[in-house]
């Protein structure tokens, strides 16, 4: 049987993006980000984003990782802990990290580098770290999971490295192509 195809133009569009993955999250939120979140279907993990979207994925290249390793390591490693649970107006519930600075720091550091992929596509004036739980399900459903995931803080991880993950909205798409280290403390 002959290989099938598909046009470029047909072919769903990937992307890639630099988080932070928080596997201490998971046990409390991946059967709700399963549900609640679609970036869960993609594939990608309970995580605190730093840049999305990142460098389209046929244009990353060890030049690229190079200057996004040498932008990441001008800030050192840190311990965060998730305290709270926080909303986006009645859409999106999320877990609030502290020290967020220090996610912030990240995310100047990486955007300082790559200016021209501004946080978000610039779709927001003020760029607020989290771990996203549910974005765009029933509001009932989101107050469920704010209950539950409550119940569970605070949640703490070493942020010793941040990854590029790359894929596109079709399920578990979505796979880290690099870890890079953040500097020493």
């Amino acid at each position: 049987m002959p290989a099938i195809r598909v046009p470029p133009t047909q072919m769903p569009q990937t992307e890639s993006a630099v988080i932070v993955p928080v596997r201490e999250a998971e046990p409390v939120v991946g059967h709700l980000r399963s549900r609640l979140d679609p970036s869960a279907a993609w594939g990608v993990p309970a995580h605190v984003t730093v840049l999305y979207p990142f460098v389209p994925p046929e244009r990353i290249d060890a030049e690229v990782l190079a200057a996004l390793g040498e932008a990441i390591r001008t800030v050192a490693s840190f311990r965060a802990t998730f305290t709270r649970v926080e909303w986006f107006a009645d859409q999106v519930v999320w877990l609030a990290p502290e020290p967020a600075g220090a996610f912030a720091d990240l995310t100047a550091a990486v955007c300082e580098r790559f200016p021209e992929y501004p946080p978000y596509g610039g779709a927001f004036a003020e760029v607020v770290p989290h771990l996203t739980v549910g974005d765009g399900a029933p509001a009932a459903e989101l107050r469920r999971a704010e209950e539950l995931v409550r119940g569970h803080l605070p949640i703490s991880t070493e942020v010793a490295a941040a990854q590029v993950f790359c894929g596109s909205p079709d399920p578990d798409s979505w796979h880290p192509i690099v870890e890079l280290p953040l500097g020493r403390p």
